[in-house]
Order: C-alpha cells, then sequence, then structure tokens
C-alpha cells in the first residue's frame, strides 16, 4: 500500500473535527477508486455504548464482503476510535469493502463480557445483514480484532453454544494479539486476570450441562474443522498476551485443519498498528483474502 501516513494522520483528524463541529460532511476520499460514504455513532441497539461508525463505498455495485472491527481494551475499556486510523488503512487497500467499527457494552463490577459482547457483535452483524439487502450484495463478514476484540471475534466465529444467528455468515478472523486459550498458565499472568476471571461470564445464565464455564468463554475449545479460516498476528516481546497464545491457537487451528496464517512482529502489545508492521498486515490480509477467493 503505497499511502503516506501523514496523509492518513490528516485524514483521521479531518474526521474528528467533522465529529466535533457537527459538520455535515458524509464522504471520505483515499485516492482513486477509494471513496465511501460515513455514518457515525449508528445505533445498533438501545445502550448507549451500542454504537458503530459505517463506512460503504460511494461504487456499491461492486462491494465484496464487510468488515466488522471490534476493538481491544481488557473487556472493559477501549473505544472504537482507537481503531479509526487502522480502518482508513485499510479502506486504502480495500475499496470494495464496507467497514463496521463498532464499539460494544463493556463489562463493569455489575456486568459480564459473555453473552453481553458477542450478542452485540451479532446484533451488529444483524443491521449489516439487513443493509447489505439494500446494497444487493451479499453479506459475508469478516472479523479483525486487537487484544479483547480479537479473542471475541474469534469466540463469535468458532463457538456454537451462544444463539448467534449470523455467526455461519463469518467468512474469516484477523486475530491481532488475542488471547485464545483463556485456561492456560500463561493466560492467568494477566494482569487483569482477576476481573476477567469473575466476569468473564454470567453463570445465572442457562448452559448446557456437559460443558463448563471455563470452557464456553475458550476459542482454542470451539474449534472445529469447519471453523472461519483465521489469519493471526503476535508480537514477540508482548507482555500481555504472550507469543505462548499464538503457538496453542496455531496447534488448535492445525490439528482441525483449519487454514490458516500465523505471523510474529517484533515488539510488544501495541506495536502491532506501528510502522512497518501494519503495512505488513494489511497485505499479509489482503493476500490471505484472495487465497479465500481462489476456493
Amino acid at each position: 500500500m503505497n499511502m503516506n501516513k501523514s496523509f492518513v494522520t490528516f485524514l483521521y483528524f479531518l474526521l474528528v473535527c467533522t465529529l466535533l463541529t457537527g459538520c455535515k460532511e458524509k464522504t471520505v476520499n483515499l485516492g482513486e477508486n477509494a471513496s465511501f460514504n460515513v455514518e457515525e455513532n449508528v445505533s445498533y441497539g438501545n445502550d448507549a455504548e451500542q454504537k458503530l461508525d459505517l463506512y460503504t463505498p460511494k461504487n456499491i455495485e461492486s462491494i465484496k464482503g464487510i468488515f466488522v472491527i471490534v476493538h481491544g481494551g481488557g473487556w472493559r475499556g477501549g473505544d472504537k476510535s482507537n481503531l479509526t486510523f487502522f480502518t482508513l488503512s485499510m479502506m486504502k487497500k480495500f475499496p470494495d469493502y464496507v467497514f463496521a467499527n463498532m464499539n460494544y457494552r463493556l463489562a463493569t463490577d455489575h456486568s459480564f463480557i459473555l453473552p453481553n459482547q458477542t450478542n452485540d457483535i451479532d446484533s451488529v452483524l444483524d443491521l449489516l445483514v439487513k443493509k447489505s439487502a439494500e446494497m444487493k450484495c451479499k453479506p459475508e463478514f469478516i472479523l479483525l480484532g486487537n487484544s479483547a476484540g480479537a479473542h471475541l471475534s474469534m469466540l463469535y466465529g468458532y463457538n456454537s453454544i451462544f444463539d448467534d444467528k449470523h455467526r455461519t455468515k463469518v467468512k474469516a478472523i484477523v486475530n491481532i494479539v488475542g488471547p485464545a486459550d483463556l485456561n492456560s498458565n500463561d493466560f492467568r499472568k494477566y494482569s487483569d486476570y482477576s476481573f476477567v476471571e469473575k466476569h468473564m461470564i454470567d453463570s445465572s445464565k442457562p448452559t448446557p450441562t456437559d460443558i463448563t464455564n471455563q470452557d464456553i468463554p475458550n476459542p482454542v475449545f470451539w474449534i472445529r474443522e469447519a471453523s472461519p479460516p483465521t489469519i493471526s498476528y503476535y508480537g514477540n516481546r508482548d507482555q500481555v498476551i504472550p507469543l505462548s497464545q499464538m503457538k496453542k491457537l496455531d496447534s488448535a487451528l492445525i490439528r482441525n485443519k483449519v487454514l490458516h496464517e500465523m505471523y510474529e512482529f517484533n515488539g510488544g502489545h501495541l506495536d502491532w498498528d506501528k510502522s512497518p508492521h501494519d503495512q505488513f498486515l494489511i497485505d499479509k490480509i489482503n493476500a490471505f483474502l484472495k487465497q479465500l477467493e481462489k476456493k
């Protein structure tokens, strides 16, 4: 991708200024053949946190699919604005895809991660399925998440226990520094593990008696041969989600013969979207999706 990073920065601040000044500008142009209509803070539910930013190609006749961007933040923090910059970079490379950069209900001392957050992904997909009918395009989704958002993306795509209407429409998963095996000792070293352990799943909700609450939120537990193709990106100096998590995920995907690719970058947990790691990842996503199109 040949987009100058300062140009993307300018576009990012332009979008922020648009939001703050109430300007009615609804288009972002990223170069030749990369022009998008923008809808900010679209509601997909009744909660104030259930909002998304939607970027739709102006040329809706050639839409290939829909990226759903899921931010990180330890399941109880973060915001979609954290990934606006990266979303703009992706839009430049993928001008024929819709992009939905979503918020979700964050966990608190009085609420749970699951099933709220995977339900929110399902609600976003429900909205996008309806919009895809308006655009006359096939509702095929690529879930792209980082950190906690990557965990949620994998869990939504792999897990068959939750009553998610659109899980089978997930074409691929892009997992960026996501915890994949929550039962392993390396994840128990996570600095906020005590909160996650207490608030990962609402035990008052009915679940099958043969599946434990330790297994339900664990992506590797659910991987099957029919699981969506997955591309992953991990840092070799990540002190939050160690590289060993990549190896555990790789092993589960190999065992179940799921098409996947694994890549490492030289850096820590927050370095994946810094140059040159971001461009490397975007190029690998592009090649991965082209490989899926041939199948």
